[in-house]
This record gives structure tokens, C-alpha cells and sequence, in this order.
């Protein structure tokens, strides 16, 4: 549109009756000149910088071809590469006044400067919007990149939260169901050993494997509700606390262990401490009854705060030999390190010298984090301390929770 008006103004200007050739230049040639210029804007965006300074030059000579030079100029301005602008903008200011003698037309005093003024106008308007339509583009690409940075992100956040998710899943189901199935194996075990039973007793090994194994679908059940979204209501099932050992220990007794729990602790560690303690306690307990059957667990707690809160597992050797290899999940004590580490504690576990097992954590016990009895501002309850090693009778029968 540019170039026409401007082709339309020079012929405008024209002395009338002018000469056939004298004119013939703006009747073909412009035209001509024209057509190469707009054929070869259409490869400007593979040879930016020879299309516009070849379109720019030829200009000079078509004022029909002023729109195809200003596309090319600010075509090549959106790059908003100046090395490859100043020259071509400075051959399309010059060139106009090497072709002043195509036109019979009547210029003013001065008139060369005027030209290079609107020349330079010109280019720089074309330029201006060249640079601003690059940068307008690649602020967009700058936003797509951005969105699809974050969406690579985002992807990889949930990935990797389902992965943690996975684990701790994994952790909570071998934590809750691994305790309860190896006491209902150790009761089992026992039946297996001892075929001189009293039904009596039998009988008490029998329903103890049935309430260890409704507790171990109680367990499973709570795990698997918290993960139902139609449920939302659903309560969470009671979580791990340093006052719960005692309960522990006395349903590790009822299924046949012979557990002493000795504590020496200075009063009630916080929450968090608390749940790790529970969960060695229990995972050493577990490892007790799957790959020593029979053999004495003495537990240890001391601590106090300001220092830190200790728990010793130590079983013997078994007391009797297992008929095959006991089951091993490799979450039990991987996850329970997790799980120390996490409160700035350390786990120790390795073979005692006369065959049995130890099993240690320490963990930070800050003096300013007293433990508290949930939904209180009173500390909770303590277990007992010294509690002598009772052997289970097969009369004991595991108080169930509700």
C-alpha cells in the first residue's frame, strides 16, 4: 500500500505530456523493478540481511517498491541485531540520491537533504516497528519457554511426590502389618513345635493368631482408608507416641516373647521423638520374632532433655532353628534410618558376639520441646520404668483395642 501511494504521488508530479521516454522508465521499469523486489521479500526470512539490503537498494530506483523494502527493513530490525540494521538502513538513505535523474521531476533548493531526512524518517519508523514486533515475539517465546519450564517442573514435582508418597506408603504398610504378622507367625510357630500342647493352651495360641490377625487387617485397613478420597471424614488411625512402648511390649509378651523394657528417660520427649522411638521399638521387636524365635529382648530407653533420647534393642540368639529363611521386605530397617536421620538422629544395628542382635538410636532431645499430651498443654504419660522380664504364659491373652 505504501509503495502505490508513492507511485501514485511520483506520477502525480509529473510534468504533463511528458515525453514517451522520458516517462518510460516509471511506466516499466518502476513496475518491473517492483515485482523482483516483492519476489524476493518472500525469502527474507531464510537470507535476511542480502534480501533487505538488495530490496533496499533496488528501492532507490521504483518508488513502487518502497513497502517491499520497508517490510524487508523491519523484518530484519525484529532479529534487533544492529550490526545487520545500520547497513542496510544506510543504503536505503543514500541509494535515492544516485537515481535523482529516473524522474523528470522538478526539485527545490535543498531538496537533497529533505530526501535523506524522509528517507531516514522512513527507515527508522520501519526499524522501530521491526524491533518492537522481535521484542513483542520474543517475549512470547520467552513466556511459552517459561510455561513449558514449569510444566517440566510441575511433572517432575508430582513424579517425584508420587515416588515419596510410594515409599512411605510402603513404609507405614511393612511398619503397621510386618509387627503383627510376625507375632501371629511366632504363635503359629509355637503350635508347630509344640504338638504336646493342653487343648487349653492350644486353644489360647489359636485365638491369639486369630486377634493378631484381625489387628493386621485393622492396620491395613487404616492405611488403605486414609488414602480414599471419598472418604474425607475418615479418621487417621493413631499415630506412633513414646507412651504407646508399654502397650507395645505387653502384646509382644502375649504373643510368647520374652521382652524386659528398662526406662531410664528424664521426662516426655516431644512428639516427634516420640514416633521414632515407637517405630524402633517395633521394628526391633519384628526382626526379634522373624529371625530369632524364643530369644529375650531387653529394651533400653534413657535420655533426658537438652541431651538425647537413647533406645537399645538387644535379642539373643534364637531359641530355636527356623525351617526356612524368615521373610525380608527391605523397607524395615532402610526406612526406619529415614526415619531417624529425619530427626537429626543415628541408627546403629549389627551382630552381637554370641549370635544375637543390636539394634541403637540416638536422637537430639532439644531442653525447650517438652512433650505434650495431644489436645493438652500438660505432658503426657511416661512408661513405667523396670519392668522385669515376664515370660508369656500360654494362658495370656492379648487385650485387643478397640
Amino acid at each position: 500500500m505504501v509503495g502505490v501511494l508513492l507511485w501514485l504521488l511520483t506520477g502525480a508530479m509529473l510534468p504533463r505530456g511528458c515525453a514517451e521516454d522520458s516517462c518510460s522508465w516509471f511506466v516499466t521499469g518502476d513496475p518491473l523493478v517492483a515485482l523482483g523486489c516483492l519476489t524476493a521479500v518472500a525469502w527474507r526470512r531464510r537470507f535476511p540481511v542480502p534480501v533487505a539490503l538488495a530490496v533496499a537498494v533496488a528501492s532507490a530506483a521504483s518508488a513502487l517498491a518502497s513497502g517491499a523494502a520497508l517490510l524487508a527493513i523491519g523484518s530484519l530490525a525484529a532479529r534487533r541485531r544492529p550490526a545487520e540494521i545500520a547497513p542496510v538502513v544506510a543504503a536505503f538513505v543514500i541509494a535515492p540520491l544516485f537515481t535523482t535523474g529516473l524522474y523528470p521531476v522538478g526539485r527545490p533548493p535543498g531538496s537533497p537533504w529533505i530526501q535523506l531526512s524522509l528517507q531516514l524518517l522512513t527507515a527508522g519508523f520501519a526499524v522501530a516497528t521491526g524491533w518492537a514486533v522481535g521484542a513483542r515475539r520474543a517475549e512470547v517465546l520467552s513466556l511459552r519457554e517459561r510455561a513449558r519450564s514449569a510444566e517440566r517442573e510441575q511433572t517432575a514435582l508430582a513424579d517425584r511426590a508420587r515416588v515419596l508418597e510410594r515409599n512411605r506408603i510402603a513404609r507405614e504398610m511393612h511398619d503397621s502389618l510386618a509387627h503383627r504378622i510376625s507375632l501371629v507367625a511366632l504363635q503359629a510357630g509355637a503350635l508347630d513345635h509344640r504338638p504336646d500342647l493342653p487343648d487349653e493352651e492350644r486353644a489360647v495360641l489359636v485365638r491369639g493368631i486369630a486377634d493378631g490377625s484381625y489387628r493386621a487387617l485393622e492396620d491395613l485397613r487404616d492405611v488403605l482408608g486414609v488414602l480414599r478420597a471419598e472418604q474425607p471424614d475418615r479418621p487417621e488411625p493413631p499415630r506412633p507416641s513414646y507412651d504407646r512402648v508399654p502397650a507395645l511390649v505387653d502384646d509382644a509378651r502375649a504373643s510368647g516373647m520374652d521382652v524386659t523394657l528398662t526406662v531410664g528417660a528424664t521426662g516426655e520427649p516431644p512428639d516427634a521423638l516420640g514416633d521414632v522411638c515407637y517405630r524402633v521399638v517395633r521394628e526391633a521387636l519384628t526382626n526379634a520374632a522373624k529371625h530369632a524365635p524364643g530369644a529375650p529382648v531387653r529394651i533400653t530407653l534413657d535420655g533426658a532433655p537438652g541431651g538425647a533420647l537413647g533406645v537399645a534393642v538387644r535379642n539373643g540368639p534364637a531359641a530355636r532353628t527356623r525351617t526356612g529363611p524368615p521373610p525380608a521386605s527391605g523397607y524395615g530397617l532402610p526406612g526406619l534410618a529415614e526415619r531417624v536421620r529425619a530427626v537429626g538422629g543415628t541408627l546403629d544395628h549389627h551382630p552381637a558376639p554370641d549370635g544375637g542382635f543390636t539394634l541403637t538410636a540416638r536422637l537430639p532431645w532439644p531442653a525447650d520441646e517438652p512433650g505434650r499430651t495431644a489436645g493438652t498443654d500438660e505432658p503426657g504419660p511416661r512408661p513405667s520404668t523396670d519392668e522385669p522380664a515376664r515370660p508369656s504364659r500360654p494362658g495370656d491373652e492379648p487385650e485387643r483395642r478397640s
